[in-house]
């Protein structure tokens, strides 16, 4: 019987979860379109965004680029088919493996960096001075981070795509003898627009998702300093969570026009 009430109250527990985080999001979308707009807090916010994850992101891409390679050459070597290796990695990264990789590399990151942010303005009591002082808190912390994870996160995969193709041909540059201008060349002559627009499209959801969970984890923390480390810990995690439940719908909506 006791395990059957932990389960009602952690089913219960999630539902409000979802419930009190798709009110942020209204709340969000509200207050994105209502004026006063702070755009020098939202550049101020891509530009931190941005130059906290570049380097991240390019090292990743890079080393991804590299495995990838090396651990997909020997097969198709055994069938044959190493003159595919091109097509093969252009498409796995650009398609899914680039934006999935660079979005849980930036959850870490971004999300987490909210969380911590957000949760100490809280405990120290700043949102409440600016309350006070009649400044829209929400407005300016909370729309102007999310606002900037959206708009940066597709540029930073962009960056980890391309520096992960180039770790690729360095590979068959160096293994295969492949020149850098036929090896991109190949790449290029196998992707094709429904390759790059549903993953384009898809990062913004992401990064959309990284700034919300990090955003509502740090806005929502309870007082104490403990509650800064357990609001970047759990918006790392959900906002893991919810990547991967969007790479999905994302994937299954794309196949959808594919078979249209």
């Amino acid at each position: 019987m006791e395990v059957d009430f932990n389960m009602v109250q952690r089913t219960k527990q999630f539902f409000e979860e979802i419930g009190d985080l798709s009110h942020f999001a209204a709340r969000f979308f509200k207050q994105a379109v209502n004026s006063p707009f702070e755009f020098k807090e939202l550049l101020r916010q891509c530009y931190q965004v941005g130059n906290r994850s570049l380097l991240l992101v390019v090292t990743t891409g890079f080393i991804i680029g590299l495995v990838l390679t090396l651990q997909t050459r020997p097969t198709l070597i055994e069938f044959g088919a190493v003159s595919w290796m091109p097509n093969m990695v252009g498409i796995s990264i650009v398609r899914e493996v680039g934006p999935v990789i660079t979005a849980l590399i930036c959850s870490g990151k971004i999300a987490s960096g909210f969380g911590a942010e957000l949760g100490s303005m809280k405990v120290t009591e700043q949102i409440d001075a600016m309350e006070v002082s009649g400044t829209n808190p929400f407005k300016y912390l909370v729309v102007t981070r999310i606002l900037a994870a959206t708009l940066m996160l597709p540029l930073l995969v962009i960056f980890g795509d391309l520096i992960a193709l180039y770790g690729s041909s360095l590979v068959e540059f160096f293994k295969g003898n492949v020149s850098f201008r036929l090896y991109f060349n190949k790449v290029f002559e196998a992707l094709s627009f429904g390759d790059l627009i549903p993953a384009t499209i898809k990062s913004f959801f992401f990064g959309f998702v990284i700034g919300l969970t990090g955003c509502y984890k740090g806005y929502k923390t309870g007082r104490g300093t403990a509650g800064v480390g357990i609001a970047a810990n759990t918006a790392v995690v959900m906002a893991s969570l919810l990547l991967f439940v969007v790479d999905f719908i994302a994937v299954f909506v794309s196949d959808i026009f594919y078979e249209l």
